[in-house]
């Protein structure tokens, strides 16, 4: 339960939403419309709790399989069209660049319950989030991520992953961009509760 709300601190803060990633700051551009597909339709509901536990897994994996291979063109592809048109496979592998050198196998989350931060929640434009972590050992996967449904299927549309021991909790370091009309302030620095001020 400790260990939860230390997370929450953490992730609570995480904003995956921003235009573009480079030099390993954060940079807004001008906000636009929203485009039509990234819309709700007012029948977006809450998905069950098996679905949920499948979008974080599968995603998680297909990130998994990206950073082992070098290749980030399939999680791209299997991202929501505005994901895709902001984010190049080569972007990608630049975002998630600190993670992959760090040769992390994620493949044994298959064998864990995803435990959630804050409760799932579907915004005013139709976005799922889902916000928590993977109960690893010695460290825990950390994961903030953002689907659009499109075609009766989510489809992720934003994503933030880092793997920290549960006593050092710190912000996720790669962040996937969303398309241009849907930014957010970049995240902000995060002090461990523990360092004194």
């Amino acid at each position: 339960m400790r260990c939860e709300r230390a997370a929450a601190r953490v992730l609570a803060p995480l904003i995956l939403i921003v235009c573009a990633v480079s030099g390993g700051g954060f940079a807004n551009a001008e906000r636009k419309s929203v485009p039509p597909e990234a819309t709700a339709t007012g029948q977006d509901s809450m998905p069950n709790a098996y679905l949920l536990n499948l979008l974080i897994r599968t995603t998680l994996i297909a990130l998994n399989q990206a950073n082992q291979t070098g290749n980030y063109s399939v999680l791209r592809d299997l991202a929501a069209p505005s994901f895709q048109r902001a984010n190049t496979s080569a972007q990608l592998a630049e975002i998630f660049a600190a993670l992959r050198k760090r040769n992390l196998d994620l493949s044994p989350i298959l064998f864990l319950e995803p435990k959630l931060i804050r409760q799932p929640k579907i915004d005013e434009a139709g976005m799922l989030r889902l916000s928590g972590f993977m109960p690893s050992e010695p460290e825990r996967v950390l994961f903030d991520m953002l689907f659009q449904r499109l075609d009766n299927r989510w489809q992720l549309f934003g994503i933030s992953v880092d793997v920290r021991p549960p006593d050092a909790p710190k912000a996720a370091d790669a962040v996937a961009a969303p398309p241009q009309g849907k930014t957010s302030p970049p995240p902000q620095n995060i002090k461990n509760p523990k360092e004194k001020k």
